[in-house]
């Protein structure tokens, strides 16, 4: 059996601005070929992360190697080697479509028909607006252009930092269909994210607060790091719901989500019948509630409260 080669390593990674502590002694490892994506809210550290990643920001402690060059003394080996979408369209919006791609090309030693195959399914949806120049693209264009850009190169690593934020849902679906068939081509990918559904398409998924890893595992695997009986609830008065839910002393969490509240009790012996009977009895009516099974999201939202990568209970 073979073992797998590391495309990133991390050893007690730290970074600090200021009084800030974006990133606290993070240690990881993501092998070749994965697709890897960092889960959390903004301030989590993993701009700050990726940018150490792309030898855009030093480390302030430990060490980051990229396919086993330290970023710090390797960092002109590495630029050749990785692919870098910020998450802010960086792009010289002034030049056309296939101005920008020639340009980033060029700049790599490469031309656009050299690795044609890899940005194929994706050029021939730009394709049509060769011609115009990037910042008159749709939001949904830009990304795929600066994804484009990025593989140009044929990159070892793919550095992707929150590259579906403000497109629409279908956007955000082809991108990520594209990513599927990249890994397919032995690309490592690193892709940080804010939604809990596109962590389900990762390998394994790390979830990030205030520059700490809570866990780190694959999406079918971290849900089971959530250990009480989980409950949703509907009632027709769904905010009062809320408000009376978490005035109670045996409510341990309680959270809006969409037409539901997912409520988790401090005794894990309550039943569903016996909360039935309890919101009936406060008046609320259409009243449903079952005993469900833990998401990514309600996870993350468990380790989170407890703030040590290990829900409390």
């Amino acid at each position: 059996m073979s073992i797998a080669k590391r495309a990133v390593q991390l050893s007690a990674l730290s970074k600090r601005f200021g009084a800030v502590e974006a990133l606290q002694e993070m240690t990881l490892s993501v092998d070749e070929g994965e697709l890897f994506g960092f889960i959390g809210a903004d301030g989590a550290g993993k701009t700050t992360l990726l940018r150490i990643l792309a030898t855009l920001l030093l480390p302030g402690g430990g060490k980051a190697e990229v396919s086993g060059l330290d970023v710090v003394d390797s960092y002109r080996n590495i630029r050749r080697r990785i692919g870098y979408m910020p998450g802010r369209f960086s792009l010289y919006q002034d030049l056309t479509v296939e101005e920008n791609l020639r340009f980033f090309a060029t700049i790599f030693g490469t031309t656009i028909s050299e690795n044609y195959e890899l940005i194929r399914d994706i050029y021939i949806q730009l394709e049509p607006f060769k011609n115009r120049r990037a910042g008159k693209l749709s939001g949904g264009m830009k990304q795929k252009l600066a994804l484009c850009c990025a593989l140009v190169h044929r990159p070892e690593l793919l550095l992707l930092d929150e590259p579906t934020t403000g497109v629409d849902a279908i956007s955000r679906a082809e991108f990520w269909q594209m990513l599927g068939r990249l890994k397919e081509q032995g690309i490592t990918t690193l892709v940080s994210t804010p939604y809990m559904d596109e962590a389900a398409l990762c390998d394994r998924i790390a979830f990030m607060q205030e520059g700490r890893l809570l866990a780190v595992e694959t999406p079918s695997a971290i849900t089971t790091l959530f250990r009480r009986p989980l409950f949703a609830i509907r009632a027709r008065q769904t905010w009062q719901l809320i408000t009376w839910l978490r005035s109670t002393t045996e409510a341990h969490s309680v959270y809006a989500f969409g037409r539901a509240v997912h409520y988790t009790a401090k005794c894990p012996g309550q039943t569903p019948d016996e909360l039935l009977e309890a919101l009936q009895r406060q008046g609320f009516t259409e009243v449903e509630v079952m005993r469900i099974t833990p998401g990514i999201e309600d996870t993350f939202m468990a380790l989170m409260e407890s703030k040590t990568g290990e829900p409390d209970g």
